[in-house]
């Protein structure tokens, strides 16, 4: 084989294009490309704090793959839904909501005491008739209430009627939003 001529050259040139010719055929035929439908990206995640427009800390909710992986992600709004973090979230809501219960009947409990305690008595100096010089304010009935029963109450709570003169009066405080005492006030000239 040392002695090659050009044309013993060139057809073994032509023989080794051919074969490579026949085995890409053979490989085209055998790639199919198959047209796949159209998926919807959707997430399952977990809000990790209030979105407006969107939902509440602790909610599920299925959100386009984009709009978790450019927004809710980087910004730490939200997790996508794991089996650990489904029980996890779970044990943070009961532990919210025993709070809640707690707070709650804490409120009921205080609601209890002020009614109890009958009225409570406001001197204020006296004018004509039953006229006082003047008005009772919320923070009166705050400082009162520290006073006789040793409790701090915030004076925003409290909701009183105008009081201008002498007599008695109901007071309302929201202790909760679900709990309000009604407490009696009475007031009198020196």
């Amino acid at each position: 084989m040392a002695n090659l001529s050009w044309s013993s050259s060139f057809c073994s040139l032509a023989k080794i294009t051919n074969a490579e010719n026949t085995k890409l055929s053979e490989r085209s035929s055998i790639l199919t490309i198959v047209a796949q439908k159209k998926t919807k990206k959707i997430r399952k995640i977990i809000l990790t704090e209030d979105i407006t427009q969107l939902g509440k800390k602790g909610e599920l909710l299925d959100v386009r793959a984009g709009f978790f992986r450019n927004y809710l992600l980087p910004t730490g709004k939200a997790q996508i839904v794991t089996a650990a973090l489904i029980k996890e979230m779970k044990m943070e809501e009961e532990r919210i909501e025993a709070e809640k219960q707690r707070v709650k009947d804490e409120a009921q409990q205080l609601a209890r005491i002020f009614e109890t305690v009958g009225a409570f008595k406001v001197k204020r100096k006296g004018g004509k008739g039953k006229q006082i010089f003047g008005s009772v304010t919320a923070q009166d009935l705050v400082d009162i209430i520290k006073a006789q029963i040793q409790r701090d109450v915030d004076k925003k709570i409290v909701t009183l009627p105008e009081i201008r003169e002498t007599g008695e009066y109901i007071a309302e405080l929201k202790l909760h939003p679900e709990v309000t005492a009604r407490v009696r006030l009475t007031v009198y000239a020196n």
